[in-house]
This record gives structure tokens, C-alpha cells and sequence, in this order.
């Protein structure tokens, strides 16, 4: 309980950190964001109303402290975009990008585990060789093009799935299943890549162990001496990676979603920037902060589940 609480006050600055450097980010990118949202249709007694009911015609430090005061409360702001608080547009948009995540980190789990254990287990043979030049392909391949190629393959050529939109999974599972597969691939394949890699090296790090050869010499099945002596002792820094990319998919995989016309977190940061949404682009950004922190801790928690050597907080 003290490490977490200790880990909860890091998580504060690290958030203060965030919302000042977002908040001068935006405030520096050229562009008025109530300009370009009346477009043509400009009003010069109408433009002030919005920029005082924005609150952009007050100074920038003032603006940052009302805004850091009402996010403590759960109040973002309003988009100047839609006129929504950007509370429900981050909350309406969550569920979608929980979703694509799930499935891509399922999909690189399957495929990452077996690869790399065999990889592993028979280092230096063709076998290695082959996983090694497959995942090192996966990580160099560019998302949206895989995205497109996967469109063309399954959508234009052999029409089995639809190219693009999201239906939610309470709504309609199995069109829920039919829209995700295709981004849910194209996220799991370079997640998968990478996993793949550190699970090689983790296992070949746990192979050469001392524990392990005496198990080996002791003359126990090899399946047994993996699953009891080397796959739980490789697990550690595997879940470190596990978490970062579990984490980078929540935050928003802004090439996939705009690829599929996924409505996540993304796509709503996209479409934020090109908008000039100053509190829907700091609110989303918030949010990913918030997801990344809770990541990690998650993590640093399931180390000493994992392994009960491991003392958390430093204790010896």
C-alpha cells in the first residue's frame, strides 16, 4: 500500500508535468481555433462573444490555472468544435479503443509466446532464423499500408469483411467481430513483432540459468523444465513490454483508426489537431497520460506477483 501511494504522487507531477507541457504546445501551434471553426461565416461581434465564452481572450497563465482547477473536478472544457463537454466525447470514444486494444494485444499474444519460446528453444537452427526475419519484418511494416494492403486483400478483392466503421459489441457481436479483425490484426502484428523479439531473449537469458541446467541434467522432460523453471522466470521483462504496448494501443493508434474509420481515441485526437480543439486535444492527451500511469503500475504490481523475489518500493 505505501508503494502505490507513493507511485499515486508520482502520477500527480507526472500529470501536472503533462498539462503544462500540452497546454503550451497548443497555445504556441499557429491558428485560431475559433477562426477556423466559423470558417466563412465571419462575424466579428460574434467571434468576441466565443472567445470570451471560451475564455481565450484572458491571459494564458490564467487560462492554464482555470483549466487545471476544473480538470481536478472531472471538467474538461467544452470542444469549440461540437459544443460537447469533452468528459462525454472521451468517454463515448473509450469503449472503441478498449476494444481494438483487446484484440490486438490477443492477437500478439498468440502469436508472440509460441514464436518466440520455439525461437528460443532452438536457437540457431532455420526455425530461429525464420522467426527472427519474420518478426524483424513485422516491426519494419508500416501500419497504414498493412492496413490498406489487409483492405484490398479481404475487403476489395474477396469481400468478406467490411473496410472500415465500428459497430459496438452490445449492439451486434458478430458485426462487432467482422469490423475489428481487420485493425485488430494490423495493431496485433507489430505488437506481436516486438514481443516476439523480447520473448526470444528473455527465454534464452532463462535457459542458461543455473537452475535450469541443473533440471536439465537432473534428466526432466523438456516440456516440464520450460513451463516450471524458464517460461515464469521470462515472464518479468516481458511484462514490462507487454505493458508499454498495451498502453501506446489505449492511447490511440491514431495511423489504424484513421485508416479504418475507427472512432477511438485516435481518430478524435486527429481530428482535435487539425480542428485547432485546444480542450479536446489537452483532454484526450490527459487521458492518455492517465492510461500510460495506470499501465505501468499495473505492471510494477504484476512483477512481484510474478515473482516473489522481487521487493517492491527498493526494500532489500
Amino acid at each position: 500500500m505505501r508503494y502505490v501511494l507513493h507511485r499515486l504522487a508520482q502520477s500527480v507531477v507526472v500529470l501536472f508535468g503533462v498539462t503544462v507541457v500540452v497546454f503550451l504546445i497548443v497555445h504556441l501551434v499557429p491558428g485560431d481555433p475559433i477562426r477556423i471553426g466559423m470558417g466563412t461565416r465571419f462575424d466579428p461581434e460574434i467571434y468576441e462573444a466565443l472567445r470570451r465564452a471560451s475564455g481565450l481572450d484572458r491571459p494564458p497563465l490564467e487560462q492554464y490555472v482555470s483549466y487545471v482547477s476544473k480538470a481536478v473536478s472531472g471538467d474538461l472544457g467544452v470542444s469549440f468544435r461540437s459544443g460537447q463537454p469533452v468528459t462525454h466525447l472521451l468517454v463515448a470514444r473509450l469503449p472503441a479503443t478498449v476494444s481494438l486494444a483487446v484484440v490486438g494485444i490477443l492477437i500478439a499474444l498468440l502469436v508472440s509466446f509460441p514464436l518466440g519460446i520455439i525461437s528460443a528453444v532452438r536457437n540457431g537452427s532455420a526455425v530461429d532464423s525464420i522467426v527472427r526475419a519474420v518478426s524483424q519484418l513485422g516491426v519494419s511494416l508500416p501500419n497504414f499500408w498493412l492496413g490498406m494492403l489487409l483492405i484490398l486483400l479481404f475487403s476489395s478483392t474477396l469481400g468478406w469483411l467490411p473496410p472500415s466503421g465500428y459497430t459496438p459489441i452490445t449492439e451486434d457481436p458478430v458485426e462487432w467481430a467482422k469490423r475489428v479483425i481487420m485493425p485488430g490484426i494490423t495493431v496485433g502484428v507489430v505488437a506481436g513483432s516486438i514481443l516476439t523479439r523480447y520473448v526470444r531473449s528473455s527465454v534464452l537469458e532463462t535457459l542458461s540459468m543455473d537452475h535450469v541446467r541443473t533440471a536439465d541434467s537432473k534428466g526432466l522432460p523438456r516440456r516440464l523444465v520450460l513451463s516450471r523453471h524458464v517460461v515464469r522466470n521470462a515472464l518479468v521483462p516481458v511484462i514490462t513490454v507487454t505493458g508499454t504496448q498495451i498502453a501506446a494501443i489505449l492511447g490511440g493508434v491514431i495511423v489504424v483508426e484513421v485508416v479504418f474509420a475507427w472512432p477511438g481515441l485516435g481518430l478524435l485526437v486527429y481530428d482535435a489537431v487539425r480542428a485547432r480543439d485546444y480542450p479536446l486535444l489537452q483532454g484526450a492527451v490527459l487521458l492518455i497520460a492517465v492510461i500510460f500511469l495506470v499501465v505501468n503500475l499495473i505492471v510494477d504490481l504484476l512483477y512481484a506477483k510474478v515473482d516473489p523475489r522481487i521487493q517492491l518500493g527498493g526494500d532489500p
